[in-house]
């Protein structure tokens, strides 16, 4: 007789198939990261300029507070919406950065951003819904929204609008069919712009006077350079702010982030989560409190990449790659690489393999034109991006 889970002839079979929500597009920047990985433990010297990860480690606060809590023991869940001083923390943060006041309940802890943004889609949109995004953009937007039957509208950026998504767009998106929502990024991935704050403002007065939900994503704030971030909460207490300890505050894999609600979509997202996760990691929550206090060890990490940046926008243009997106903020640059390729997959895995640098392809960002273009992150040391430099001026010669 065949065993379990194999044919009569002996060869694997199931009768499982996947979802057709499964069927989203990968994420070509984790896969370039495996890649990476995989030639590093192969013995491969490769400088990392694919992943949006800090190459700093999270703050000694952080370290510490986490420390303190293993050795007190018991590590349990928290509330569903997290542990009431880190909600109370996240709110002082809104009165201190942006002069905005935030009630704590309206505060969620999630797991990470990407956390958020599935409670969030849940509890905002039902399938069917459709929402409009960024092109280029992040590419987990897209991919979640499709795995929970969104329609995904993109807004494609212009050069004359500084590459920013601008309030007439949505609102001549939504007069051609009636948007649900709107989700943007200020910095953005993958180009670095950012909207200023008279473009958010039209953006917010907008998306309220035609009944749109606006979700800001905000997880690049603190990392500016050409002009300061304001939080989408300054001109609507209807917009749902997204955001994590993930970037500035260099804590990619504790998997802490938060939402702030509106009052009556808070209970919702809440019941959602009880089911869904029951709560945010508590070792994570306890650590993430503790960064708000290390300002001078995050401000310093900061300058890492201001000199970064600065390298990068004087030695691209030398080595045929200036065309890019102003990068006022985040720690990207999305850079227009036709000069040498029309295909950006190919384009990228040659510069890991032949020249040991490894970068994110455009299609990942941009599926209509991003076989033209790659992104380059600095989120690593000023050490790692002058090798990086010196590698594709080697390999473009």
């Amino acid at each position: 007789m065949a065993a379990a889970g194999q044919s009569a002839t002996g060869q694997g079979s199931s009768l499982l198939t996947p979802a057709k929500r499964s069927a989203v597009a990968p994420f070509l920047a984790m896969d370039v990261f495996k890649k990476a990985a995989d030639l590093m433990l192969a013995g491969k010297d490769i400088v990392r300029m694919e992943a949006g990860e800090p190459g700093a480690p999270a703050p000694r606060r952080v370290r510490e507070a986490a420390m303190r809590a293993l050795e007190d023991g018991r590590i349990g869940y928290t509330q569903t919406l997290g542990i009431p001083s880190l909600r109370e923390a996240i709110a002082r943060h809104y009165r201190s950065a942006y002069g905005v006041t935030v009630d704590p309940a309206r505060v969620g802890v999630t797991t990470g951003s990407s956390g958020g943004f599935v409670l969030a889609f849940l509890g905002l949109f039902d399938v069917g819904a459709r929402v409009a995004i960024a092109s280029p953009g992040y590419p987990a937007y897209r991919n979640i929204l499709e795995a929970l039957g969104i329609e995904v509208v993109t807004l494609e950026t212009r050069a004359a609008d500084r590459h920013v998504v601008t309030a007439a767009m949505i609102e001549e998106a939504h007069r051609a069919k009636k948007l649900d929502g709107v989700l943007l990024m200020s910095p953005a991935n993958p180009t670095g712009t950012m909207m200023s704050a008279d473009a958010l403002r039209d953006v917010c007065e907008t998306c309220d006077r035609l009944g749109i939900t606006f979700i800001s994503d905000e997880i690049y704030h603190g990392l500016t350079y050409a002009f300061e971030a304001q939080t989408a909460l300054k001109f609507s207490q209807n917009a749902v702010i997204v955001n994590s300890f993930s970037k500035y505050y260099c804590m990619t894999g504790w998997r802490i982030g938060w939402l702030i609600l509106p009052e009556n979509i808070v209970r919702p997202v809440e019941r959602l989560a009880q089911s869904l996760a029951i709560s945010a990691p508590t070792l994570s929550q306890i650590a993430a409190e503790a960064a708000f206090a290390a300002r001078e060890e995050l401000e310093a990490v900061k300058r890492s990449y201001e000199i970064s940046r600065a390298m990068l926008m004087e030695e691209l243009p030398r080595i045929g790659l200036g065309d890019f997106h102003p990068v006022d903020g985040a720690f990207y640059v999305y850079v227009n690489v036709s000069r040498f390729t029309n295909d950006s997959m190919d384009f990228c895995k040659r510069m890991l393999e032949e020249a040991g640098v490894a970068a994110t392809p455009g299609p990942d960002f941009d599926r209509e034109h991003g076989a033209n273009a790659m992104r380059l992150s600095f989120a690593g040391t000023p050490d790692d991006v002058r090798k990086g430099i010196a590698r594709l001026k080697a390999w473009l010669r």
